[in-house]
């Protein structure tokens, strides 16, 4: 066993000096994309800084009634630097005036389309807009979405493109000026934009891909040693 621990430990030592060997050579400034990030906020928040970045995309968040969630168009590399919804997270004030109804929720909708910075050349970003979107009892934050914020588009990896048509054309794409696109619906953070969005982790927060792989690996090859010791006592 003594000699199974030397060999698990040797294979996590150069696995992790893999690991520092990337980390270093990673560059210093990833790439910013130009998306829409989604957010959501307690139904008894309010304040600017009663944001949270959503750690699921708006096909499969749920808000209650009461609810309120929100959209940015931002520019970053990552959730820790997304901009949030410029306006106040105020359920009273959207959706005050809206009757609840039997089977039926009320969810405030607040769409901030960023800023001309922000915006895809020749584009200009349309003022934030604030609405209660009375929506069935089960309707995701994406259905509440579509109901006030007409026409959605979509690209074909289910990644949120355009709110209420804006931007007009391009989908995640690469801020630099190189027109490159994210594929990956949770890119570049996870539940930022896409309708499957929560199905990515790396961005939100989680464990990044090659973190769950050199664990995955350490492990593997513990149990080898392992296997290997009792097999040499047989």
């Amino acid at each position: 066993m003594r000699h199974a621990a030397r060999i698990a430990r040797g294979a996590g030592a150069l696995l992790l000096a893999g690991t520092a060997t990337g980390l270093a050579a990673a560059p210093a400034h990833a790439e910013e994309y130009r998306y829409w990030s989604f957010w959501t906020a307690d139904a008894a928040a309010h304040g600017e800084h009663a944001w949270s970045y959503a750690t699921e995309g708006p096909s499969t968040a749920r808000p209650e009634d009461g609810g309120t969630v929100g959209f940015r168009f931002t520019v970053s590399a990552d959730s820790a630097r997304a901009a949030t919804p410029r306006a106040a997270v105020d359920f009273d004030a959207v959706c005050g005036g809206t009757k609840a109804a039997d089977g039926r929720k009320r969810v405030a909708v607040v769409i901030d389309f960023g800023t001309a910075a922000d915006a895809p050349k020749g584009e200009t970003p349309p003022a934030t807009r604030k609405e209660c979107a009375r929506v069935p009892a089960d309707a995701s934050a994406g259905e509440a979405l579509a109901a006030v914020a007409a026409p959605l588009r979509y690209n074909s990896a289910a990644l949120l493109c355009a709110i209420s048509g804006f931007p007009e054309k391009g989908c995640a794409e690469q801020a630099g000026g190189s027109g490159k696109e994210s594929t990956d619906p949770a890119s570049p953070g996870a539940g930022a934009a896409g309708d499957d969005a929560s199905d990515g982790d790396t961005d939100a927060g989680g464990p990044s891909a090659g973190l769950i792989g050199g664990i995955a690996a350490v492990a593997v090859l513990g149990a080898a040693a392992v296997w290997q010791a009792r097999r040499r006592r047989r």
